[in-house]
């Protein structure tokens, strides 16, 4: 089971003691004289060793009487990547709540969807968690209220509506148990502000090359819906009604990324927060990744070369879906212009546009009678789209998290037109599973052919030394690719112009 584990003894000291950021988010230390828990990366002066607990979450910290440090401030710690294999029961349930299952439902719903009893499921949780999945979901709640009291200037009532909470009253007495002081108390006097919205920061561990994402990104961005820059990346959000900016740019000394919202209302900011987490792979923990990985001399090399790559993760996970249809057999630039022609012909007009962001990625219920071959699509592929969209709009195929690999594949591999390849690559990136590996490939076979075409079989033996982090693995696989020609002998880049999926499903 992959749940969070708490680091040795040992090393939870050396890493304390060092302040590794490498550790972030991994563990969290309480200081008993104190009463308060911090980062492992916190810049007060470090407590004697006799007066120290470790706890691998930082609900554990809360429920064991400790208060969040308002110096190091937990709430800015990456989260942790150790539930996204979403295989064992406590894992999905992890996955759920990280996605907000609980932020409008109740566990009994939660155990529901688990298909276990909520007495069960709290058990479960109390024994490997040391936490009910309420209180995990209310020290989330207190540390995102922290974070916008500290770095907006939203009034304390948005404040309570944006970290769920239905009363003021409730919001004041719960934060005043939780963190020891009133939110207004909390409040500083300077904070990061920017014209017409808001900024947080949101952190990870290093490394991560920014510039890498961003160019992946950038090859795929629709225009009138994203924007993407040398330094940001911009989108639009929200309903048509109500349209949300959002743009987000790393921070050149600290390990963040600002992310900052324009328009958005307060229920909507920890669904921006989760969307924006998720597409830039934030909780990622590479230290475990490259060490099983550089196993393999050539992937060695790859991480020595880009040790920061992530997996590029999906906004939506219908879009990112659609599009990878849409990818089928052409390269990223006549994909992405098909979906820019899906997007100008069925999406949805946004009021109020502004700098060219005027539409929303169309919906399910739009596509799934839409005429696709307008747009030049075949026939096929234009059927394919639309028993997509009819599945997601029926209730029949959802992408949202703690599913199981196997079972996400094989559902959407019944839909007429979709195969493992496309499956494995929504997997990756909508599901953000790390083991989700797209075998038919033809960069990745071509790389690990070394001049000649691996075959999908040999291919997916070859990757079975990388589990559980496939998806690690195809990313410097697609990065080698692109590189000087000493690795391979493809023709075709995956950050320029390669084919999204080589062979036909």
């Amino acid at each position: 089971m992959a749940t969070p584990e708490l680091p040795s003894m040992t090393v939870c000291d050396r890493a304390r003691q060092a302040r590794d950021v490498r550790f972030d988010g991994l563990f969290f230390t309480a200081v008993i004289s104190t009463g308060i828990y911090c980062r492992p990366v916190c810049p007060a002066p470090a407590p004697k060793s006799r007066n120290i607990r470790y706890f691998a979450t930082a609900a554990a910290a809360a429920a064991a009487g400790f208060r969040p440090c308002l110096r190091c401030r937990p709430e800015l710690a990456p989260g942790s990547m150790a539930h996204r294999l979403g295989e064992a029961l406590l894992d999905r349930a992890l996955a759920m709540i990280a996605d907000g299952a609980l932020q409008d439902h109740s566990v009994a719903d939660l155990a529901g969807r688990l298909g276990v009893s909520s007495r069960q499921l709290r058990r479960l949780f109390v024994e490997r968690m040391g936490v009910a999945p309420l209180a995990l979901h209310a020290t989330h709640r207190l540390l995102l209220a922290k974070q916008l009291l500290t770095e907006t200037d939203l009034p304390a009532a948005e404040v309570a509506l944006a970290s769920g909470f239905r009363s003021v009253r409730r919001f004041n007495a719960a934060f005043r148990e939780g963190c020891g002081l009133a939110p207004t108390q909390v409040r500083r006097t300077r904070r990061a502000m920017v014209a017409d919205g808001l900024r947080l920061r949101l952190c990870y561990r290093p490394p991560f090359d920014f510039a890498a994402m961003l160019g992946f990104l950038g090859k795929r961005a629709l225009p009138g819906l994203e924007q993407v820059e040398v330094d940001a990346y911009q989108r639009l959000a929200g309903t048509v009604e109500a349209p949300v900016r959002v743009r987000v740019t790393a921070d050149p000394d600290r390990p963040e990324l600002h992310l900052d919202i324009a328009g958005a209302e307060p229920q909507a900011i920890p669904d921006l927060v989760r969307r924006v987490r998720r597409l830039f792979d934030l909780d990622a923990d590479l230290g475990p990744v490259h060490r099983s990985l550089a196993e393999d001399a050539r992937l060695a090399r790859a991480i020595g070369r880009r040790p920061g790559l992530r997996v590029p993760g999906a906004w939506d996970g219908f879009e990112v879906a659609v599009r990878a249809v849409l990818g089928q057999q052409v390269s990223v630039a006549g994909a992405t212009t098909l979906a820019g022609r899906l997007l100008r012909t069925f999406g949805q007009p946004c009021a109020g546009s502004v700098d060219g962001f005027d539409r929303l990625f169309p919906s399910a219920e739009a596509l799934r009678d839409a005429e696709l071959e307008a747009i030049g699509l075949p026939r096929s592929r234009a059927a394919c789209l639309r028993a997509l969209a009819a599945a997601v709009a029926d209730g029949e195929l959802d992408f949202s998290a703690g599913q199981p690999l196997a079972g996400f594949v094989a559902r959407l591999c019944e839909l007429p037109g979709i195969g493992r390849w496309t499956a494995n690559y929504v997997a990756m990136r909508v599901l953000g599973h790390p083991d989700a590996f797209p075998a038919g490939d033809l960069i990745v076979r071509q790389v690990l052919g070394a001049g000649q075409t691996l075959g999908e079989r040999a291919c997916e033996q070859r990757s079975q030394a990388w589990r559980p982090w496939r998806a690690y693995a195809v990313l410097h696989l697609w990065h080698l690719a692109g590189d000087s020609g000493t690795d391979h002998a493809a023709s075709e880049s995956p950050l320029t112009d390669y084919r999204e999926e080589a062979d036909a499903e």
